[in-house]
């Protein structure tokens, strides 16, 4: 009997379920969107029941539509949304408060008054981050002092935290496993990412209890298994890993050196280090990749927290366009920006900037300007924000990158890849499987239940779909000039 990988790829806007073969192909997939709430101006919340709901329901869908009999089911990755921040009751498995989302602003002023402690060097020796209202840790001071109930009830051990990854896979097993791996643990800021362990002065420093943290267990390790209830099987769960981590390995960007970039609802650069974690001296942050077989892997990253979501803006609240894939088509309908910058910082602005109070701002328009120029310029707002990522990364790292490997939804806009290629100066190549974050974390499954027996044996699987080159008729070196000259007074405005 075949035997597949279900994958189950937990986003910040939908819930998927992928099955893979052996030879690493999509056989189904199975989406659901679920709600987003934004209660006020720069708060960002999911119902956290919904999210579990709609997962469920792809994972029973995806199952239905491929016609595979669980049993053939050789084992489960989860992959997720990072940072999210979930609190629930371990008696009754109700979240005491809407999930917070890695985007969400609200706790920015806590992060203002830690720097103002000089905690920032302490902070990043321990963890490889900055201090942001990006990380769970802030989050989960937050829902705990948002009432005092709920504080009261974390004290005496009857709440429980986790990421998506955490939060899902306590549902599937009915509440017999409460875990996460060392990928997401270490974007929460509470996590020392150089011992491997949740670290006591962090803990003290956020008020969170220790008793609420997740046990944290290897990347790609059978660490538990899911209820036989739930799709009729029980079946492993080997693989656990971070969105961008396990889109890292879906790359197979396992060797120092190797950088891929993943363009979502938001776009996140990640360059493997190795053993040793990178300190950035450049506001980028050093976080753990993975663990396998108890060593831990390191990585620089980068983000930008508006990408696709930039795209779905365009779509939702300007009009411009009424399907996402149709702004390819519009941006190819001028030959050039015609002046106008877009700024996408709707949701502030992460490396190297960190300004979380920055807006998002469309410079350079004119009685001239048309919806081709704001759908190219947001189109190049994309690839500008992840050049500021690269450049910053590799004064880090002391290396320059031969090409940039791509990902994610918006990796298939042809004019964008272009676009990347012209602004970094370097190739940058594609897949011909798009669906690396879920493939990454099938990958760290099937290593660990012996589906693959090793690393070389995925070598063979990764399969390029096309190379995009830089164009040296491109006039590049304007769209950047303007870019830096905008951006500059958009920050200076804002001081």
């Amino acid at each position: 009997m075949d035997k597949f990988i279900l994958a189950i790829d937990a986003g910040t806007t939908s819930s998927r379920a992928i099955i893979f073969n052996k030879r690493a192909e999509v056989i189904e997939i199975a989406q659901y969107e679920f709600s987003q709430f934004f209660p006020k101006e720069g708060w960002v919340e999911h119902d956290a029941t919904e999210i579990w709901n709609t997962q469920l329901k792809a994972i029973k869908d995806v199952i239905s539509k491929s016609k595979i009999n669980p049993k053939s089911i050789d084992s489960i990755g989860i992959t997720n949304q990072r940072e999210t921040t979930v609190i629930w009751n371990k008696d009754n498995g109700q979240p005491v408060y809407n999930a917070i989302v890695w985007q969400d602003r609200r706790t920015a002023s806590f992060c203002d008054k830690l720097k103002e402690d000089n905690k920032s060097e302490l902070i990043q020796n321990k963890t490889g981050l900055v201090i942001d209202a990006y990380f769970s840790g802030t989050k989960i001071k937050w829902i705990l002092d948002s009432k005092r109930e709920i504080r009261e009830q974390a004290e005496k051990g009857q709440l429980i935290f986790g990421t998506i990854d955490t939060w899902l896979i306590w549902n599937l097993t009915k509440g017999r496993h409460h875990i996460t791996d060392p990928s997401n643990a270490s974007r929460t800021l509470l996590y020392n990412i150089k011992i491997d362990k949740w670290d006591d002065e962090l803990l003290e420093i956020f008020d969170v209890p220790r008793n609420i943290l997740p046990e944290v267990v290897d990347s790609s390790a059978i660490s538990a298994y899911i209820d036989n209830q739930i799709i009729g099987s029980k079946i492993p769960i080997a693989g656990i890993a971070g969105d961008q981590q396990a889109a890292l390995f879906g790359q197979l960007c396992v060797n120092p050196g190797d950088v891929k970039n993943t363009y979502g609802t938001g776009c996140f650069c990640i360059m493997n280090t190795g053993k040793s974690s990178v300190k950035s001296k450049n506001k980028m942050l050093s976080t753990i990749a993975w663990r396998i077989n108890g060593e831990l892997t390191y990585a620089l990253e980068g983000s930008v927290f508006v990408a696709g979501a930039l795209i779905q803006w365009l779509r939702d609240k300007l009009g411009i366009i009424k399907d996402a894939s149709e702004v390819e088509n519009l941006a190819n309908t001028v030959e050039d920006n015609g002046g106008v910058t877009f700024i996408p910082a709707l949701s502030g602005l992460a490396a190297p900037y960190w300004d979380p109070y920055a807006q998002g701002t469309i410079f350079g328009i004119t009685r001239g300007t048309e919806n081709g120029h704001i759908a190219r310029a947001a189109l190049e707002s994309i690839a500008l924000r992840t050049r500021d990522i690269i450049i910053e990364m590799q004064k880090d790292a002391k290396i320059k990158f031969t090409n940039l490997k791509v990902d994610g939804g918006a990796s298939k806009n042809n004019l964008l890849m272009q676009i990347q290629s012209d602004l970094l100066q370097t190739n940058v190549v594609r897949p011909k499987t798009t669906e690396t974050t879920a493939l990454g974390v099938a990958f760290l499954a099937g290593l660990a239940s012996g589906f693959w027996k090793n690393i070389s044996d995925l070598n063979d699987l990764w399969i390029e779909d096309k190379s995009f080159n830089p164009n040296l008729k491109n006039d590049s070196k304007h769209i950047i000039n303007l870019w830096e000259i905008r951006i500059k007074k958009l920050l200076k405005d804002n001081e």
